[in-house]
């Protein structure tokens, strides 16, 4: 979990844990990601369908 949180975010799971503001970059830019994910799936079963 440790090598995953660097790689994506670029700081471990303990400074994720201490500074407030980098939590909430770091929760505010997995909530843009799960949005684009949510776009892009629906517009793959949209194309599905026809």
């Amino acid at each position: 979990m440790e090598k995953a949180m660097h790689q994506s975010h670029g700081c471990g799971f303990a400074e994720y844990e201490r500074d407030l503001e980098k939590r909430l970059e770091i929760e505010k830019n997995r909530e843009k990601e799960y949005k684009k994910g949510l776009e892009v799936a629906a517009s793959a079963n949209k194309n599905n369908l026809m």
